[in-house]
């Protein structure tokens, strides 16, 4: 069969695709690369990957694009899923004989409500899809694929045994293979990364027990599986060859310093290749492992703060303390290590007191940039189930009309209108900060480039200020 990989329509500039961390429009414009449905796709030469949000493609466009293909891979979410129902529908209505597959964490851990929610697709994969994918394109009787979930002749769902996780990465093609051969570099961006960039897996799953965390839990695993630290330089060198305009790299595994023997092994690896580079860590991160890590390269690191609240910390099972994340950001700045911190509001235990601490713990860690983002239970996570129990959740779409997160968790000691209101708060107490500002004004007056960048990111800002707003506005009516 001839097989497209796609990460379908959505709302402008909405990042939900098969690389991202973030199933929602964001605050600027943000696109990871869809690296998931890349892995199959290099393993299937006559296929292609369609990332329509990150190409600005509308429904018509894609279709348009799909005509010639026979089966289908879309990457769906919990928030997305009702929108890539309607549109697998649309695939179907116009090829009949063509096979619909949902891939992702959603129908992996909820295949027959999947299944359900999506009368136009034939099948779901529960996990890794990768050599399902080339199996099915290969022909094999959905029966015969282990790992599926499917709808037989009579109509009922049928779920084939399990299939267990990849062992050897090294054997999966290099993604920026598929990249060059099927995306534009040019449509990803994200602003703490150097324009243009690649993003790539060094691994798959992490060991943290992180209840909130949606991919260990759900997809990839609480056990990190590794590529050899040479096959990674390989696509490195490839990288390097043949998009010479990238600036950077980043290693988008869940915590890439988790093995920090082998961070340290691939840092000086990357040494003697010249190419800026950036990862997701914890805060664990020993000195003598960023100190290599920064001679071997790395520019900037994307860590999981969350919090500046210790209770909150144990409640999520985060596995670190606030010491911690003191004594490594001093270690970054010593060390030259741009910081990009995340923090999530609305986790258990959170209430008024703990929101300001965690912004009073964000302006003190002072990162260089930040993102604050809204807790989401995703069903198959710890947290899921804790609301669950607790009847916390709210039976609304994770992302409103705009495509901006919402906020779907009612806890009795603070609204949820509130903690929605405080990613507003969180932002300007951090941002309009004088020492702050002061520098993005430094940095406006001395590049040009930086100049047009950061107007075109604080335009997009205010407007999703305003949108978020709006939403508060029209739920209730203030």
């Amino acid at each position: 069969m001839k097989v497209m990989l796609l990460n379908p329509p959505s709302f402008d500039d909405f990042d939900g695709g098969a690389g991202s961390r973030y199933q929602a429009t964001r605050e600027v414009r943000s696109f990871w690369y869809p690296t998931w449905l890349a892995y199959p796709a290099g393993m299937l030469p006559d296929s292609r990957v369609l990332d329509a949000p990150a190409s600005g493609m509308d429904v018509a466009k894609t279709l348009l694009a799909a005509r010639d293909f026979d089966l289908f891979v879309l990457y769906t979410s919990t928030p997305s899923l009702m929108n890539d129902s309607a549109f697998a529908l649309k695939l179907k209505e116009q090829n009949p004989e063509a096979l619909v597959c949902f891939v992702g964490p959603h129908p992996s851990v909820l295949p027959e409500e999947t299944l359900g929610a999506a009368p136009g697709v034939d099948f779901v994969v529960r996990g890794e899809f990768d050599y399902v994918v080339v199996e099915a394109a290969q022909g094999t009787p959905l029966r015969d694929i282990a790992g599926i979930s499917y709808r037989d002749g009579d109509g009922k769902v049928v779920h084939n045994p399990d299939r267990p996780l990849i062992k050897d990465l090294d054997a999966l093609p290099f993604v920026s293979e598929v990249y060059r051969r099927d995306l534009d570099y040019r449509e990803y961006e994200i602003p703490w990364i150097q324009y243009p960039y690649v993003s790539i897996y060094t691994g798959r799953g992490c060991s943290s027990k992180c209840v909130y965390c949606l991919w260990p839990q759900t997809y990839s695993g609480n056990k990190y599986r590794t590529r050899s630290a040479d096959n990674v330089i390989e696509e490195v060198k490839y990288i390097v060859k043949n998009f010479p305009e990238v600036k950077e790299i980043f290693f988008d595994d869940d915590n890439f310093a988790e093995d920090q023997t082998r961070a340290v092994e691939i840092a000086l690896k990357m040494k003697p290749l010249g190419i800026s580079w950036g990862c997701n860590s914890k805060v664990s991160v020993k000195y003598e492992t960023l100190k290599a890590m920064r001679e071997g390269g790395m520019r900037v690191i994307m860590v999981g703060y969350e919090t500046g609240d210790q209770d909150i910390l144990n409640n999520v099972r985060k596995g670190t303390t606030i010491e911690q994340a003191r004594a490594f950001t001093k270690n970054c700045k010593d060390l030259g290590i741009l910081v990009h911190g995340a923090f999530v509001l609305g986790l258990p235990g959170e209430t008024r007191e703990t929101i300001d601490r965690s912004i009073r713990f964000a302006c003190e860690m002072d990162p260089e940039t930040i993102q604050v983002s809204l807790a989401s239970p995703y069903p198959g996570t710890k947290f899921y189930d804790l609301c669950v129990d607790k009847g916390y959740i709210k039976p609304e779409s994770m992302v409103n009309s705009s495509g901006y997160q919402s906020f779907v968790i009612d806890y009795p000691e603070i609204s949820r209108t509130e903690i929605f209101m405080a990613v507003e708060k969180f932002y300007k107490k951090f941002y309009y900060r004088p020492k702050y500002v002061a520098k993005v004004l430094l940095k406006a007056l001395m590049d040009s480039s930086e100049r047009k960048r950061i107007y075109r990111e604080a335009k997009e800002f205010y407007g999703f200020i305003a949108k978020r707003r709006e939403a508060v506005k029209a739920v209730t009516g203030r």
